[in-house]
């Protein structure tokens, strides 16, 4: 998964993220889902389930509360409406729901079926404190689209995870699907489309987007890859889309080499109007052959390229881990009482590190944007827990604190396998980095052959040297921050401190501010960051949320136009904020200035010799 700031995307011109229980049952025929599409009734589709004969009496259905990838509970049976078990003679079975995701069904040698009404997740995310991210959510347009993200619409029934289904989606004429799915050739109608899963989780790892066509397929070596696109003002298509895609795609195989995780993928693009009931979580969610792509429709076109060369490139990674190289607790993911791995530092960290560092050895960035990044990274990651150990927060994600510290993962998280590269590459006078490593690993645990979550480490360190134990036991399992200064200088690069220019709202790509979408889409000075001449000399502080500028009241849609007029002050033009800080409310006024920023830099250190200089290229260019 990776998640991109709404403010970051929000506003347009910024540029230019268990083991199945045995129950028995009379048989083991797939089961049917059939999903109408077509009928909509209040925005809700219906959905029947017929899982074929039990031989119990009592049989519990499940709506997911947490999906891979996610690292949240979302509790997708909020979404679900009206669920009857039906016998075989239609009538009515006695059902009790024991909490958001589970219903109880009484008689279960009875049952031939359960029915329920869906709700989309993209129409509430304004509504409730804690939306479902929109790329692992759901959306319901009558005739226009459907983002199926088939965790929000198929359940599942204990101890049948791992029986296949048989999905059956009654369509709109005029709507095509995308998907990893197989679908079965011949149906009798051709608004009804069959697809096969071998088992529930293939399902849940399989979304299919419906729209109107608006595709392109190419092909990466031996990868087919197809991109669709939603844009529901038609400002954007995937044929305009596709050369980017395509440049980068090529790199990462080239980065990859060997490594095959699949032989097609399927990249599903949703550009969103960003109204009431439309998506506002911007980024991507990773399957093992698709990813889903939510961003606004009304980024310009360079900025829109280069977030999905972002995001894309992150969730594509991820065929290496967790979707190749995984625990147990993957492997076996219990949907609704989830037991979550330690190593976030990999499956999200590595994968993160990878979607930067490709694009240096690619010739993509060139190594001032890369350490830019780097240092955005080491400066992010301040605004998190630096002594919270990376293995105790990845197990307990799920809790707090440790919840609120999740968004490190793409920043520490790429800083830890950053040094653990550079460390690699000094053992092995620059033969062998994480890369290597990712792939040795590969080696021994494919897709269908987890690792023990405890062992992993050991099984690192016994594939390398002394010195990688004693990083992860300081700064992986242990919870002493990284100096990454030393790890800088193993490859002749040093941090310095310089002045410059920046705007008043933003600094390049990197907001001032942001928004609480629980909030009323209030706007806030961001904390953990340094701020510019133009917040301090006004006394603003981090947390301070604006109340309004030049007597405009300030929210989400408000401060766009005022960002955009940002662009034209001169130092002597005059404003006038009130912030509610932490609830008094305080009046600030002055001139905007020409704003500066203290800002860190990576380059390279004065005397670096020339083993740090070919060790950095070992680094950099692989």
């Amino acid at each position: 998964m990776r998640k991109l700031g709404i403010i970051m995307l929000v506003v347009g011109m910024l540029y230019g993220c268990s083991a199945a229980k045995s129950i028995p049952a009379a048989d083991k025929t797939p089961i049917s889902a059939i999903l109408d599409i077509d009928n909509i009734v209040d925005d809700k589709v219906m959905v029947e389930i017929d899982p074929g004969a039990f031989a119990q009496e009592t049989v519990s259905f499940y709506i997911p509360k947490t999906v891979p990838g996610t690292y949240s509970s979302d509790n997708y049976g909020k979404y679900i409406e009206g669920l009857k078990a039906l016998d075989y003679d239609g009538k009515e079975l006695v059902v009790s729901k024991a909490d958001d995701n589970t219903w109880n069904i009484s008689n279960g040698k009875n049952l031939d079926k359960v029915t329920y009404w869906v709700n989309d997740t993209y129409d509430s995310e304004n509504e409730i404190d804690e939306a479902v991210f929109s790329p692992a959510g759901t959306n319901i347009l009558k005739g226009e689209n459907f983002m199926l993200n088939l965790h929000g619409f198929v359940g599942y029934f204990d101890g049948l995870k791992e029986v296949p289904y048989e999905l059956s989606v009654k369509k709109p004429t005029g709507l095509e699907s995308t998907t990893s799915l197989t679908k079965k050739t011949e149906t009798d109608d051709p608004n009804i489309e069959v697809f096969l899963a071998s088992r529930y989780f293939d399902v849940i790892d399989n979304p299919i987007l419906y729209s109107r066509p608006n595709t392109e397929s190419f092909k990466i070596n031996d990868i087919t890859v197809t991109l669709s696109v939603y844009s529901p003002n038609g400002t954007y298509t995937a044929s305009g889309l596709r050369e980017r895609m395509e440049k980068m795609m090529a790199a990462q195989k080239t980065f990859l080499g060997d490594v095959d995780g699949t032989k097609e993928y399927n990249i599903l693009l949703y550009l969103s109007e960003m109204g009431d009931t439309d998506a506002n979580g911007f980024g991507a969610l990773e399957h093992h052959t698709s990813t889903v792509v939510v961003l606004p429709e009304v980024m310009q076109k360079e900025a829109l390229e280069q977030a999905m060369v972002d995001v894309v490139s992150h969730e594509f990674f991820h065929i290496v881990t967790p979707l190749n190289v995984h625990s147990e607790e993957i492997q076996y993911f219990d949907f609704n009482d989830p037991k979550m791995s330690q190593h976030l530092w990999m499956y999200e960290g590595t994968t993160e590190y990878f979607a930067n560092l490709f694009q240096i050895q690619q010739g993509l960035i060139d190594e001032t944007e890369f350490y830019e990044r780097i240092i955005g990274k080491i400066n992010n990651a301040k605004s998190y827990d630096d002594a919270m150990s990376f293995t105790v927060m990845s197990q307990n994600i799920l809790e707090e604190p440790y919840k609120a510290n999740y968004a490190n993962v793409y920043e520490k998280g790429a800083l830890i396998n950053m040094a653990l590269d550079i460390l690699l590459r000094e053992k092995s006078n620059g033969e062998k980095g994480v890369l290597w490593m990712m792939k040795e690993l590969s080696k021994k645990y494919g897709n269908n052959t987890p690792f023990k979550d405890e062992n992993l480490i050991e099984e690192i360190v016994a594939m390398t040297y002394p010195e990688v134990r004693e990083f992860f036991e300081t700064h992986v399992i242990g919870d002493t921050p990284i100096d990454y200064a030393h790890y800088l200088a193993k490859v002749g690069l040093e941090t310095t401190t310089s002045e410059k220019q920046t705007g008043y709202f933003l600094d390049g790509e990197v907001p001032f501010i942001d928004v609480d979408q629980s909030n009323d889409n209030a706007v806030f000075v961001r904390k953990g960051i340094e701020l510019s001449t133009f917040y301090k000399e006004l006394g603003l502080q981090g947390g301070d949320v604006i109340k309004s500028i030049n007597d405009t009241p300030i929210n989400l849609e408000a401060i766009r136009p005022i960002i955009g007029q940002s662009f034209g002050w001169t130092p002597d033009t005059e404003i006038k904020m009130t912030v509610d800080r932490d609830g008094e409310e305080i009046a600030v006024e002055g001139k905007v200035g020409s704003p500066t920023l203290m800002v860190d830099e990576i380059v390279t250190a004065e005397g670096s010799s020339t083993e740090q200089s070919a060790l950095r290229e070992a680094w950099l260019k692989g």
